[in-house]
């Protein structure tokens, strides 16, 4: 029977949270950069242009419709080897998880546009108000409180996301649980502390936008 041993893990508990911090900064900015990137393609997807359509379809689709881990070999490995780009992993990786994460918003943004009556938009032009007013003032903040939820989940899933950014040795949770776990050679103990560790920060966060599904009235 194996006999488990937590007491290791405390010794190596500031490499662990360095890990947690990493990939919690990780997450802060591919959030970001993500809704920017599902901003520009979710409005160019529906836009009446049918080259700016089509450009953001097709990115949507690339990013949406192949795994992220072969996203993140191609952008560290292909891009310097094809175009001469060179990146740093943690440039790669941010690259990489934006767009993959973009690409998902970006349909969440689109839907949450589209769903809004367009006689809204109809009405809204009739008294004079210009296309980007129109969106700015009266489309987009209806919509926002339909996406909020998904985009919060979506968010969510962002942060598991980030686990896979160890495949290029940036050092977040899971690249210095791995180093804790060859240290060590407790890989189990290792392992399970840095599921409870993700489970700690996530499921509050779960709570959190279920909560915040059922004032949106989402079901």
């Amino acid at each position: 029977m194996y006999n488990w041993d937590f007491s290791i893990i405390w010794s190596y508990r500031g490499i662990l949270l360095d890990g947690v911090m990493i990939t919690c900064a990780i997450t802060a900015a591919i959030i970001v950069l993500g809704m920017i990137f599902g901003l520009v393609t979710g409005l160019g997807s529906i836009s009446r242009l049918w080259a700016i359509r089509f450009v953001s379809v097709a990115l949507i689709e690339v990013f949406r419709c192949t795994p992220l881990i072969v996203q993140l070999i191609w952008f560290y490995y292909a891009l310097p080897i094809l175009a001469g780009i060179e990146m740093t992993p943690l440039t790669a990786s941010l690259v990489a998880l934006s767009c993959y994460g973009g690409s998902f918003y970006a349909e969440i943004i689109r839907g949450g546009i589209v769903s809004i009556d367009p006689g809204q938009s109809e009405a809204s032009a009739a008294l004079g108000m210009l296309k980007g007013q129109i969106m700015r003032r009266i489309v987009l903040p209806q919509a926002l409180k339909r996406m909020a939820p998904a985009l919060m989940n979506q968010s969510i899933i962002q942060f598991k996301n980030t686990s896979l950014v160890s495949v290029l040795a940036v050092p977040d949770l899971v690249y210095q649980s791995q180093m804790v776990a060859h240290d060590s050679f407790r890989p189990l103990e290792t392992y399970t502390a840095v599921a409870v560790a993700y489970f700690a920060i996530l499921f509050p966060l779960t709570i959190y936008v279920r909560h915040r599904e059922k004032k949106f009235g989402v079901r």
